[in-house]
């Protein structure tokens, strides 16, 4: 059964005006519950987009660093065939090992470098937009006492940055 709208006098649903105080404070008291929780769902959403760039950042540099460990033993195979090269081998195989180590190389420079320019776009995960919006709120609401900084640096791990 559909909940009757209350009827004011003559049967007239009642306006803005006629209202009482208890509904007012109610209905404020539901938009700013929903308010909150809209402001709770931006930052979850902008701290979990920065989190993502980071955690990219760093699956790119755990590949530079997988580059590196074989252009490492591509170096160790090229000292071991220099030496024997040196003490009198006659075939020159290390050049080989060396080109490829070079390779390998540049392939982690290039590796490292994605993974520092993804690094520095994810930034620090705190939820800048999210802090903005909350400033607005209360100025508009009139809450004119300035918003603590400590709150607004404070990071997920419970310490400040």
């Amino acid at each position: 059964m559909a909940a009757v709208p209350p009827q004011g006098p003559g049967g007239v649903p009642p306006t803005e005006q006629d209202r009482g105080v208890g509904e007012l404070v109610l209905d404020v008291s539901e938009r700013v519950s929903i308010l909150v929780r809209e402001e709770i769902a931006l930052a979850k959403t902008e701290v979990t987009e920065k989190v993502t760039e980071l955690l990219k950042g760093g699956a790119v540099a755990a590949a530079a660093g997988v580059f590196v460990l074989c252009a490492l033993g591509m170096l160790m195979f090229f000292g071991a065939f220099l030496i024997n090269d040196i003490l009198g081998v006659e075939t020159a195989i290390w050049a080989g090992f060396l080109i490829e180590a070079i390779i390998f190389l540049l392939i982690a420079v290039a590796a490292g470098l994605i993974a520092k320019k993804a690094i520095e776009k994810g930034s620090s995960p705190a939820p800048t937009m999210a802090i903005e919006e909350v400033k607005e709120t209360k100025d508009i609401l009139g809450g004119g006492a300035p918003v603590d900084q400590a709150a607004q640096t404070t990071n997920f791990a419970g310490g400040n940055q």
